[in-house]
């Protein structure tokens, strides 16, 4: 009977190791907080000129979705920091998050 059983378990993990494995990567990129941000301070002002009370700060950013195929969660981790880094932000006056889904 255990042999039977290890030899359902080899089966089904092959099965599993054959589904394609997605992640999604969700990133935020915004003005570091040394870098003025003209953008974000133009929509703090229309704000208050709306009649928004209580906004005191406002930092305009750029969101990001994207679908990671086929990488493990460290590897997912280290891909979107390149991608990120390289392409999506320009690390002089940028930083970045991000949060990875599966």
């Amino acid at each position: 009977m255990g042999s039977e059983t290890a030899a359902f378990e080899r089966r089904a993990q092959r099965r599993i190791d054959i589904i394609p494995h997605k992640m999604k990567a969700y990133v935020y990129v915004s003005p570091k907080r040394t870098v003025l941000d003209p953008q974000g301070k133009t929509i703090q002002n229309a704000l208050q000129k709306l009649g928004h009370r209580g906004v005191s700060d406002v930092r305009q950013g750029k969101y990001f979705e994207i679908v990671l195929q086929d990488l493990g969660p460290q590897e997912a981790r280290a891909e979107i920091e390149r991608i990120a880094r390289d392409v999506l932000t320009n690390p002089v006056i940028e930083e970045f998050q991000y949060r990875l889904e599966e």
